[in-house]
């Protein structure tokens, strides 16, 4: 008969940001275990607070499946030695598979017959197999960071306090650093004391008893229906982040809403530093009217019940009333600050060693981003724009405010460039140049932002490069994965008409200007392939296909728009419903590429056609060649793939009427040298061998 089975592992309370791939990670491991331990069960739920980890394992079998498996050994011809027994082969493969030889068959497969071992195996019982099973699993997850705790061995994310492994209404005996397993767990810290789990069925429940809601999806209904319940009672607009209400998610076990109120005169601060406080320093929501102005409140959670909720809330305001005096004084303070003596501190902070201070760096990006609005043709006014953005970009890094809460840089430049007179413009690219900020953010708003932009992440990304700073694996300690999207987002919002090859040589320049430790072609190599991941990426969050996705970065991929562009234009033809049509153009390109790779002329005679498909191919070429050109100027890669597609009946007519690789060597070249221009074309917009059907 099926049980259930629960594991519990209690701890010291866990960083928030842990929890959630803590416990997806215990649900993961249990699954595998159950489907490699050939255990069958309903499902697998998890459940997670920031004292417990959770799995409850619904109508776990008893034990395990029988199995019989026959299994292909040698071939017959090699499992005999000369006297007719069992040659070493043979032996070897019995032993391996832990038969009798006695026991090998004979089968024959495609028409060739081998030998073969009839395994079984009866299942074993669940129960004994889980008191050495747990603790295994317990003992495997894994953490950003663990401790030690007293003299035991074990590396954990927090101490284990208590255990809690049922298989039905038994207790499944084993121990951890000195934890017994039992059938008591803990409810809430102060509100909530050990309670007994006779099954797996109650758990939710005793816990609930005792203040605990552990199903996290419950838990954060109750805070959004509480949020909710505030603002419609309060007429507000309360600002709910994701990551914000997540990280809250996993600080309490109970949960219960509660709002606070701060001296309106700290609304005279800019509200993002406001907000900031708030969020990362509080993990209060902020409030808006409902035209989007900050109001003096703050909305926050408590892990506890309803009682006293005033004096908590009177405890909250005047922790917040001390962080915003701090920030107000950071402001007043900041405002005295005079750019140019900004700007001179910064040559005194290193940026990095082998690249100079943070001075170096804003020459560089001055540098790089006037020569991307030169190539760009801005106008005398924009040029002047881009310089003044790029000389001051990171003024407000000496701030106080920036210092105490370096999530605002650009944010208090901004405000301060403002304050300090800078044309309305340069103080908006100087916030702005920072964009996009994170994935979900946007690019830059203005160009002469986002010229800056591309400038400063440019050379972030060409610095680490030329001094073997790679991102490898999930190491990326100076964001470059982050900074490389942010550039191709940027490229393909203002639909920028410059190559990535343009931009790294540009940046290298400015970069070899204090000696490159790699050589440029290595570099440049290496960014190329480090963008063509960040493109990739693009296209996949666009659904494009994945072939369809290879085959165009199969073409270079270092104008961004038009790859994209060239992607979406491929995929269009590549549906169910045209992929036959469009089949015969893709055989065309595939056969004329594969010939024309052993070509090494593009010189083409017409007097050497010897057959009139080969003229009526190449003044089909001729005319979709013009076609080609003006339509990649034009950027429209639905008319240049048209062009393409047109030349795919004259193709097949010149296959149908010539033989390419003639005997006369003159008219083979020549032949050949048609098929490498139009491939020149082809594989200008994709390497068609890459698509799949």
């Amino acid at each position: 008969m099926a049980k259930d089975l629960l594991l519990e592992i209690g701890l010291e309370e866990v960083p928030a940001r842990f929890v959630r791939g803590a416990m997806e990670q215990l649900k993961e491991k249990t699954e595998k275990w159950l489907t490699e331990s050939r255990l069958t069960f309903k499902e697998v739920e998890a459940f997670a607070t920031p004292r417990r980890l959770t799995v409850i394992v619904k109508d776990l079998a008893d034990k395990q499946e029988d199995i019989s498996e026959e299994v292909k050994g040698p071939s017959r011809k090699i499992a005999y030695d000369e006297n007719g027994a069992w040659s070493k082969p043979a032996l070897g493969f019995a032993r391996s598979q832990s038969v009798d030889p006695d026991s090998l068959f004979i089968r024959e497969v495609a028409n060739v017959e081998y030998i073969f071992a009839k395994k079984s195996s009866l299942g074993v019982e669940t129960v004994s197999l889980l008191p050495e099973a747990l603790p295994a699993l317990v003992t495997s997850l894994t953490f950003p960071k663990n401790m030690r705790w007293g003299n035991y061995e074990l590396r954990y994310v927090r101490p284990i306090r208590w255990l809690v492994a049922l298989h039905g209404t038994e207790v499944v005996p084993f121990e951890i650093t000195d934890v017994a397993t039992g059938n008591v767990t803990r409810g809430h810290r102060f509100l909530g004391t050990e309670t007994v789990v006779e099954e797996p069925s109650v758990y939710v429940e005793r816990l609930l008893a005792q203040q605990v809601i552990v199903d996290v999806e419950q838990r954060k209904a109750a805070i959004l229906t509480g949020i909710q319940s505030l603002a419609a009672e309060k007429d507000w607009d309360i600002a709910i982040k994701d990551d914000l209400l997540e990280e809250v998610l996993f600080l309490v076990e109970t949960p219960t809403v509660l709002s606070g109120s701060f001296d309106p005169s700290f609304l005279e601060i800019p509200q993002e530093v406001l907000i900031t406080s708030m969020r990362e320093h509080q993990r209060y929501f902020p409030v808006f009217d409902k035209s989007g102005r900050l109001l003096p409140h703050f909305v926050t959670v408590r892990n506890g019940d309803q009682v006293s909720l005033d004096v908590v809330s009177r405890g909250n305001e005047k922790v917040l009333r001390a962080r915003l005096s701090d920030a107000k004084f950071f402001y007043e303070e900041d405002k005295k600050l005079v750019i140019n003596d900004a700007l001179a501190k910064l040559e005194n902070i290193v940026y990095h060693e082998e690249l100079g201070s943070i001075g170096d760096k804003v020459r560089r990006i001055r540098i790089v981003a006037d020569r991307i609005a030169q190539q760009l043709r801005l106008d005398e006014a924009n040029l002047a724009d881009v310089s003044r953005i790029a000389d001051i970009c990171k003024f407000d890094l000496v701030s106080q405010m920036v210092y105490e809460f370096p999530e605002l840089q650009g944010i208090m430049g901004e405000d301060y460039a403002r304050k300090a007179g800078e044309r309305e413009s340069v103080a908006r690219g100087i916030n702005e140049h920072y964009s996009p900020r994170n994935a979900g953010d946007r690019p830059a708003a203005s160009l002469v932002g986002a010229i800056v932009g591309i400038a400063d992440k440019l050379d972030t990304i060409a610095g680490c490069f030329s001094i073997g700073i790679i991102p490898t694996g999930s190491q990326d300690p100076y964001a470059l994965r982050r900074q490389a999207a942010g550039i191709v987002s940027t490229l393909l919002t203002h639909e920028l008409d410059i190559t990535l090859t343009d931009l790294f040589q540009i940046a290298l320049e400015v970069h070899g200007a204090r000696g490159l430790k790699r050589e440029a072609y290595d570099i440049i190599k290496d960014m190329q392939e480090f963008f063509a991941l960040r493109i990739k990426n693009v296209l996949s969050e666009q659904s494009i296909r994945y072939d369809v996705v290879d085959a165009v970065l199969g073409a270079g991929a270092q104008d961004v728009r038009r790859t994209v562009l060239r992607a979406h234009a491929l995929q269009a033809v590549s549906t169910e419903s045209s992929k036959a049509e469009f089949r015969p153009a893709v055989e065309a390109f595939n056969r004329v590429c594969n010939l024309a790779a052993k070509s090494d002329s593009k010189q083409v005679d017409v007097k050497l056609f010897a057959d009139d498909a080969e003229n009526q191919l190449y003044v089909a070429w001729q005319n979709a060649h013009g076609e080609f050109l003006n339509a990649s100027a034009q950027a429209d890669m639905t008319a240049v793939l048209a062009a393409l597609s047109s030349l795919s009946g004259p193709v097949a007519a010149f296959f149908e009427a010539v033989m390419v690789m003639a005997d006369d060597e003159a008219i083979k070249r020549n032949r050949l040298a048609v098929l490498t221009l139009i491939a020149d074309d082809v594989k200008q917009f994709a390497d068609f061998s890459k698509l799949s059907g």
